[in-house]
């Protein structure tokens, strides 16, 4: 299969505060440097990596440093990683909304992109308008963007506002416009940021459809950001995890989210560990007593986790699954002092025992979560979170949450009365 994306050594500076130097005299030495004697850029040998969360020495920072990787045509990529880790931006330089610092991009095929919420339409310019308008800047032709029009604007579910000027439209149907001209539009290559999470459930449910269809049936190659882990293990094969700007992680999605939510766990322990053991912890979810998380859809299970705490009051704990649209398909919740435990202090375990769940056949995010209302926690939330496979044969429809086995039987009416002793 040939290759449709290949980055070569990318990097990203960007300058905060105040642009140029700080003085006339330095830009003009630095504009000498670089385009006169053709010499690398002084300036930038005093960028460091993008963390936010850590004050610098130099007002110069890498979004993204010296990163290369190859996507084939038709896999289905998640990136993922913390605000400011660079996704974003890695999506901007790939769809030329911006210019890299150094390094190539090389793709194969038209690019259509949703980036953020007005990206590629003009405001006073009508919903149709600007379905024209994305089409052409793509390079198709006026007689394939018809071809698909109804098409569209059925997707999108804004036909009655369709002839309207876009900048009337609400946020959820600019960003249903928007993303229903940048998934029909003949390119081969989508690029999805974040930006479904405007969108309500339902939406979010349709766009991870029609992304799952183009990859599959349509063969073309997608790049899709989220901080859903559930959305993500639905639709990606292969996942990326960037981290202050550098690829720590390209394999298989399910290993590439265990991996972010394992450096997690370590980065926030080491940041917030003094706070943590004092108060109060939660860990290792095993299920069947075991550190295998998978489940048949028809069979019962148990769930344990490590609870640790330092005299806790009030906690209320909560077990919840979700599915790969982040709906919760199972939330539970109970007070500590409802199993016995009114006051935390020490080492314990907790157990649930489920039935069977009957839960569709797939790829589910299950955590415990704990929340204490009093001002020495101030109502935080603790949680450990873990993929949960569910084995089982699938709908056919595939419409459900739920798969039951059912029985079915089909009898004469009169047959059915005479049996339940009713007179004909």
């Amino acid at each position: 299969m040939s290759v449709a994306i290949r980055v070569e050594n990318l990097s990203k500076m960007y300058q905060l505060g105040q642009i140029g130097t700080g003085t006339i005299s330095l830009d003009l030495e630095r504009w000498f440097i670089t385009r006169v004697m053709g010499r690398p850029d002084p300036f930038l040998r005093l960028a460091e990596a993008n963390d936010r969360a850590v004050k610098g020495e130099s007002n110069i920072v890498w979004s993204l440093k010296d990163i290369s990787f190859e996507i084939e045509q038709g896999e289905a990529v998640g990136i993922i990683g913390k605000n400011g880790a660079g996704k974003s931006t890695l999506l901007k330089l790939l769809s030329r909304v911006t210019s890299p610092t150094a390094g190539r991009i090389k793709l194969k095929g038209r690019v259509a992109s949703l980036l953020e919420v007005g990206t590629g339409f003009h405001p006073e310019l009508s919903g149709r308008e600007n379905i024209y308008l994305n089409g052409s800047i793509l390079g198709m032709r006026k007689r394939e963007i018809d071809r698909k029009l109804d098409e569209i604007v059925d997707f999108s579910g804004v036909e009655r506002y369709i002839d309207t000027p876009v900048k009337r439209f609400s946020s959820g149907m600019y960003v249903r416009l928007a993303f229903a001209v940048a998934a029909h539009l003949e390119s081969e290559i989508l690029i999805v940021d974040e930006v479904l999470a405007v969108g309500d459930a339902e939406f979010q449910k349709k766009c991870l459809g029609k992304m799952q269809d183009i990859g599959k049936r349509d063969g073309r190659t997608v790049l899709f950001v989220s901080h859903n882990m559930s959305a993500i293990l639905e639709l990606c094969k292969r996942g990326m995890l960037i981290e202050t700007g550098e690829i720590v992680r390209d394999s298989d999605a399910g290993s590439c989210v265990a991996a972010f939510f394992e450096r997690d766990k370590i980065l926030h322990g080491s940041a917030n560990g003094r706070r943590r053991n004092r108060f109060l912890d939660i860990r290792n979810i095993s299920v069947n007593g075991g550190q295998r998380y998978q489940i048949d859809h028809s069979s019962p299970f148990d769930v344990t986790v490590d609870l640790s705490g330092n005299d806790i009051r009030q906690a209320t704990i909560f077990f919840i699954v979700e599915n790969a649209f982040g709906q919760s398909v199972l939330h539970k919740k109970i007070s500590s002092a409802a199993i016995g435990q009114a006051v935390i202090d020490g080492d314990f375990q907790i157990r649930i025992d489920l039935p069977s769940l009957w839960l569709t056949p797939g790829i589910y995010s299950m955590y415990f979560k704990i929340l204490v209302p009093t001002d020495r926690w101030s109502g935080r939330a603790i949680s450990d979170r873990v993929n949960l496979e569910v084995t089982g044969p699938m709908e056919p429809s595939g419409r459900a949450f739920i798969n039951p086995d059912v029985d079915w039987n089909i009898r004469a009416l009169e047959s059915a009365r005479v049996a339940e002793g009713v007179a004909i």
